[in-house]
């Protein structure tokens, strides 16, 4: 379903939503590709393919070194992982167009807002580096849980953190493994630019879903471009 056709029923009874980070929050292809390939440089080893960085996009870190790098050179890793600072990535984050926008409205409006992504240990740095701390509560990383995505344990958490019917919250995310906690977790899924997956809802702008909430809040129906 596409946004222009949706009226005030579509959005009743939504009280939360969670957002998926890269590629929803933030445009991070470049700041990932540039990070994984430093640790593929470090091993002589030449830069991801594409297939692979399509991979470390959506998948936790050690799930991205275990894809990325030859399993005699992992425990090694581990130790050259910790003397990086994930720093000389950010200025290859760009923060998605219209995203402060809409969260502001969010927040206004009294939804809860939380994270719920296969980062490690990043985020604080990364909603620091954009303004952005304190507008998401929790956020869960892969460290946070037994279990990173696709796995729902994630979401349990932060719905059960919300005392919140998983009807009544939304997955905005971008990856198969999205679309996959999202319905293992039995939440609404929306898609945000990536017209393969399967959602309720494909977003290609948030200034497009910022707008139609706006209208659906004034009493105007249904959405139009």
């Amino acid at each position: 379903m596409h946004i222009s056709f949706l009226d005030k029923e579509f959005f009743a009874g939504i009280r939360g939503f969670i957002f998926d980070c890269d590629g929803v929050l933030v445009d991070s292809m470049a700041a990932n590709m540039a990070y994984y390939n430093i640790f593929r440089e470090h091993f002589g080893l030449p830069p991801m393919s594409r297939e692979e960085e399509l991979y470390v996009h959506s998948a936790s870190n050690q799930e991205s070194l275990d894809r990325i790098l030859p399993a005699e050179f992992r425990a090694e890793a581990e130790e050259f992982r910790m003397t990086l600072d994930y720093r000389m990535v950010l200025p290859w984050l760009q923060l998605e167009t219209g995203l402060t926008e809409l969260l502001t409205w969010l927040r206004g409006k009294g939804f809860y807002m939380g994270v719920n992504t296969n980062r490690t240990n990043t985020m604080d740095m990364l909603l620091e580096h954009f303004g952005l701390s304190g507008i998401f509560d929790p956020v869960i990383q892969a460290s946070c849980v037994s279990r990173p995505k696709p796995s729902p344990e994630g979401v349990h958490v932060i719905l059960n953190g919300w005392r919140m019917l998983p009807e009544e919250a939304v997955f905005i995310g971008d990856s198969h493994v999205d679309e996959q906690t999202a319905r293992a977790a039995g939440v609404r899924f929306w898609a945000y630019r990536n017209e393969r997956l399967s959602a309720e809802l494909h977003l290609s702008a948030y200034a497009e879903l910022s707008a139609c909430l706006k209208q659906v809040d004034a009493g105007c129906r249904p959405c139009m471009p």
